[in-house]
C-alpha cells in the first residue's frame, strides 16, 4: 500500500509545528514554503547576497530532520554579537549552499541530505519577490516585515500583492495536484498564508487538486491586523484569494489557555473565537504546554502555541479516513 501524501502549505513556525508532529507518522510529507520573508537575518542575507529567503525553509528542514539534537540546535543557533549578530547558522549555511550550487533548490536538497530529512521542502517560487500591501488610507507597506508590524490593516486594505509577478515552482504545483491531504495554516494570515496564494498557479492548483483540504485556524488574533477575527473571517479571507472555499475540514482549538497568559497577550491580540457550527469543523483541544520565552524573545505570541502532537493526531485521523 502506498503511503498517503500530505502537503503542508504555509511559512514560518506554523509549518514547523505541523511538520514536526507529522514526521513521526508513516506519510509522504512535503512542505511548500512562502518566499516573501524579508525580516531579520533573512532580510539582511537577501539584501547583501541576493539570495532567496532562507529562514522559513530552514525551519521546515529542521522540523523534518532526523539528525541529532546537536545538529538541529546548530541549524537554529543565532549569533549574539559581532558582525554576525542576529544571523542563524542555518540561514548562513543555506545561503552559502545556494552560492556554491548555483541554485536555491539545489541548496535545499543538499541541506536536506545533511539533516537526513524525512520528506521534501519546496519553495513556492524561486523568483525574488517582495510582499506589498496598499492600505485603505493609501499607505504602501513594502515587504513582509512592514506588513507584519503594521497596526492599521484592520482599518482595511485595497490590495496585497507580490512584486515582481511570480510564477509557482513546478514541483510545488505537482505536489499539490498529487496530494491526498493538503494542510494550510496555522500562520500569519497576511505574511505566511496569503503570500503563497499570490504566486501564480497556486490557487488554481488548490481549486483543482483532488486532495482533501484542511485549514488549521490560528489560536490568536493580531491586534491591528486581524482584530476581532472569528474562524469564519479567517476562512473567508483565505477563500477570497483561493477563489472559492475549498476546505473539507477546519481544525479549531477549543482549549482555553490559562487566564494569566491571555492577560499577557491582551495588548497583542485576543483568542480566535469559533463561530462556525458545521460538520467539517473539528473543534478540539490543540494547545501546547506554555513555554518560557527566551529573554530576547519580544514576541509573546509564541507562549500560546499549537501542540504538534495533538495537531498531528487530528490530521492523521483525517489521513486514515482517506
Amino acid at each position: 500500500m502506498r503511503m498517503k501524501k500530505v502537503v503542508v502549505l504555509g511559512g514560518g513556525t506554523g509549518n514547523f509545528t505541523v511538520l514536526r508532529g507529522l514526521k513521526n507518522f508513516k506519510v509522504d510529507l512535503s512542505a511548500i514554503v512562502s518566499m516573501a520573508d524579508d525580516g531579520g537575518s533573512t532580510g539582511i542575507l537577501r539584501d547583501e547576497l541576493g539570495v532567496l529567503p532562507p529562514g522559513d525553509v530552514r525551519q521546515c528542514l529542521v522540523a523534518l530532520s532526523n539528525s541529532s539534537n546537536m545538529m538541529r540546535s546548530l541549524m537554529n543557533y543565532r549569533f549574539e554579537n559581532g558582525g554576525l549578530e542576529g544571523h542563524s547558522f542555518g540561514n548562513l549555511l543555506l545561503s552559502a549552499l545556494e552560492k556554491v550550487t548555483g541554485s536555491f533548490e539545489k541548496a535545499v536538497e543538499e541541506m536536506g541530505k545533511i539533516l537526513f530529512i524525512q520528506g521534501k521542502v519546496i519553495p513556492v517560487t524561486t523568483h525574488q519577490v517582495r510582499l506589498k500591501m496598499l492600505l485603505a488610507n493609501r499607505t504602501l507597506l513594502e515587504g513582509e516585515k512592514q506588513v507584519y508590524l503594521s497596526q492599521e490593516i484592520d482599518q482595511g486594505y485595497k490590495s496585497i500583492y507580490l512584486e515582481p509577478f511570480a510564477k509557482a515552482h513546478p514541483d510545488a504545483i505537482a505536489e499539490i495536484m498529487h496530494a491526498d491531504l493538503i494542510v494550510m495554516g496555522p500562520g500569519g494570515l497576511h505574511t505566511s498564508l496569503i503570500p503563497n496564494l499570490l504566486v501564480e498557479g497556486v490557487s488554481e492548483a488548490l481549486r483543482n487538486s483532488p486532495a482533501k483540504k484542511t485549514f488549521v485556524v490560528n489560536l490568536m488574533n493580531r491586534r491591528g491586523q486581524t482584530t476581532g477575527f472569528k474562524v469564519s473571517d479567517y476562512l473567508s479571507e483565505v477563500s477570497k484569494f483561493i477563489g472559492e472555499d475549498v476546505f473539507d475540514y477546519i481544525l479549531v482549538n477549543s482549549q482555553k489557555p490559562p487566564q494569566e497568559l491571555i492577560e499577557v497577550y491582551a495588548e497583542e491580540g485576543d483568542l480566535v473565537e469559533n463561530d462556525l457550527r458545521e460538520e467539517r469543523v473539528i473543534y478540539t483541544s490543540l494547545l501546547g504546554e506554555p513555554k518560557e520565552a527566551p529573554k530576547k524573545d519580544l514576541i509573546k505570541r509564541s507562549l500560546i502555541r499549537h501542540d504538534s502532537k495533538k495537531l498531528a493526531h487530528e490530521l492523521m485521523k483525517i489521513v486514515n479516513h482517506l
